[in-house]
């Protein structure tokens, strides 16, 4: 009989590595040696991915083997009348490869097989075993996340319900540079509370000492009115470029001690009042991306302005006897008050974002 080696004949005895001959053929029927381990789990059994031939490929059919009619009948159901909305809620089905299932479908009618589901774009062999299982077992013996819920922490981090931020009166939205900090206090009702940017340091190549940061950071919180929540904008130069390293560090100290200088009541509710928004997530909502490079809000922030004027319904309330004041900072500041700009942006957009308002809302 032929013999011949492979990975599954390396075996480690007496210390070493040792290679032991296997038999080139197989006394086992040919069906169970196309079977691949599968997991054991708790009824109704979780499928896994385990197919496939001897050259690694899934032969026909093979989708349609692993669950029995009466699972195929309940997966083509939902597959054949969801919504991509609907279809979204399971598991490797969010953006785009539930639309392609519904274009899918348009196009070439119902599915009549599990194993069709592998000709949609994007969907593969185990792609599809794993959505078939999120169809039949769609908890996954673990808490369902709301899409809702889901959505929210893919731009605020930590986690924060929904219904806290509906509760809440009014934020502060927080953003530093290398020289300055500013903030924009807005209610709930959009109204422009305060809006100003700090002058602090002038960021150099040395360090400064732990104890400058304090005593800026600290001054500046006492310009700060009180609010429910604080929203710190997360952004900051890649941590691969090390010559970036001084204003990388610059920018997690800053970071760091508004957290801790902010975050007063956490011990004693046990919420936290301090988040991060995404500063990516802020332009993209107001579709001030240009392929990942974020560009300047200068000319919404006017709009902004002018619509609290002109419009009966604007995006923002802006108090009317500091609208002029704003607008010819902008047009005297205009290269040296971005933070400012992005401060009120970033708080339109938490709160557009949060309570579902504003058609430009983009995940």
């Amino acid at each position: 009989m032929a013999l011949r080696t492979n990975l599954a004949s390396l075996i480690k005895a007496g210390g070493r590595w040792r290679w032991l001959p296997v038999s080139e053929y197989s006394s086992l029927p040919p069906v169970l040696n196309n079977i691949c381990s599968r997991r054991k789990s708790t009824a109704p059994e979780k499928i896994v991915a385990s197919v496939c031939d001897t050259k690694g490929r899934t032969p026909e059919k093979a989708l349609d083997k692993l669950f029995s009619p009466e699972q195929q009948a309940s997966i083509l159901h939902v597959l054949n009348t969801a919504s991509d909305k609907e279809l979204e809620a399971f598991r490797l089905l969010r953006g785009r490869k539930s639309v392609n299932i519904v274009e899918h479908r348009k196009k070439f009618g119902p599915f009549q097989s599990l194993e069709s589901l592998t000709d949609v774009s994007l969907i593969q062999y185990k792609t599809a075993v794993q959505v078939c299982n999120s169809i039949l077992c769609p908890e996954s013996g673990r808490k369902k996340k709301s899409q809702e819920k889901w959505l929210l922490s893919e731009f605020i981090k930590p986690g924060v319900e929904r219904e806290r931020i509906k509760a809440a009166n009014s934020i502060i939205s927080i953003v530093f540079g290398t020289r300055r900090i500013a903030w924009a206090h807005l209610d709930r009702k959009f109204k422009v509370l305060d809006w100003q940017q700090a002058e602090c340091w002038k960021l150099t190549n040395r360090i400064y000492p732990s104890s400058v940061y304090l005593q800026e950071i600290s001054s500046v919180i006492s310009k700060m009115p009180q609010a429910d929540l604080y929203i710190l904008e997360k952004s900051g130069p890649s941590i691969h470029n090390t010559s970036l390293f001084p204003i990388l560090l610059h920018f997690l100290i800053i970071e760091a001690m508004l957290y801790a200088l902010l975050n007063k009541t956490f011990a004693e509710d046990g919420q936290h009042r301090v988040l991060s928004m995404n500063r990516n997530a802020v332009g993209k909502h107001f579709n001030l991306m240009i392929g990942d490079t974020r560009t300047s809000g200068r000319e919404l922030v006017k709009q902004l302005l002018s619509d609290s004027v002109l419009k009966e319904e604007p995006r923002v309330f802006f108090p009317l006897d500091r609208v002029v004041q704003y607008r010819q900072k902008i047009l005297k500041d205009s290269h040296h008050i971005e933070e400012l700009y992005d401060s009120l942006l970033q708080a339109v957009a938490f709160y557009e974002l949060a309570l579902g308002k504003g058609s430009e809302a983009q995940e």
